[in-house]
């Protein structure tokens, strides 16, 4: 089985540390390639950059597919950037980090916390259905290339929401951006509640729907477009 990581933005730093989480998530079987565009946004931390990183991810699916395909992909942005347009140009599985991790912290508890750089995940939350298992949205207000300088606070940060957001009644911690993947152990840790990692349950979904075969359907909302402009 192949499944492509897609890193929206251009760090291929953050890329590789994504790529690892994912191959230790994916088990024996499973190839995981991972790949980042080469010109766009650093980071994704705006509306605009968002846009920016929707269409490398377009790009990089319809590059994917003309090279042969995949039979899965996982979009890790937080953001979910472009996972409706994917969607539309494949029918095999197509799976967002933050929808992935929203159903799998509702598997593990009735309600869960939100812990990100940047407030954009309010929107996410209602788009998913999530309202109210959410009980709480929360921003370390960190640059998310932050999370690749070992010599900054950010772990630190994100380590403080994770006991506030138990203290708010949380049962279970979703981590809100693929850049912190590689905390997710240690915060599972010292949080004393189960700890969410979205770059993990995507490529467990992912895995767990190609061998299934369960496909994305073509049916209305994620049929294939009638004109493709080309790259």
């Amino acid at each position: 089985m192949r499944i492509t990581l897609i890193n929206p933005n251009t760090s291929r730093a953050m890329t590789a540390k994504i790529a690892a989480a994912a191959r230790e998530a994916a088990g024996p079987g499973v190839v995981i390639d991972a790949v980042c565009p080469e010109t766009g946004a650093a980071a994704i931390e705006s509306h605009v950059d968002e846009v920016l990183a929707a269409a490398a991810v377009v790009d990089l699916v319809r590059q994917d597919q003309q090279a042969g395909g995949s039979d899965a992909y996982v979009i890790a942005c937080f953001g979910d950037p472009g996972l409706d347009a994917a969607r539309e140009l494949v029918d095999v599985p197509v799976i967002g980090i933050a929808e992935a991790a929203m159903h799998a912290a509702t598997l593990a508890g009735r309600t869960f916390a939100v812990v990100t750089t940047l407030s954009r995940a309010r929107d996410l939350v209602a788009r998913y259905g999530m309202g109210d298992a959410a009980v709480w949205l929360t921003a370390a207000e960190i640059p998310v290339l932050e999370l690749e300088d070992t010599g900054s606070e950010a772990a630190a940060s994100i380590a403080r929401l994770c006991h506030e957001a138990v203290r708010r009644e949380a049962d279970v911690i979703v981590l809100g951006c693929a850049g912190m993947a590689d905390l997710c152990r240690m915060l599972t840790a010292t949080a004393g509640v189960p700890v969410v990692d979205g770059v993990a349950s995507a490529v467990g979904l992912a895995t767990a729907m190609v061998r299934m075969g369960l496909k994305t359907s073509k049916r209305s909302e994620y049929a294939s477009p009638p004109r493709l402009v080309a790259v």
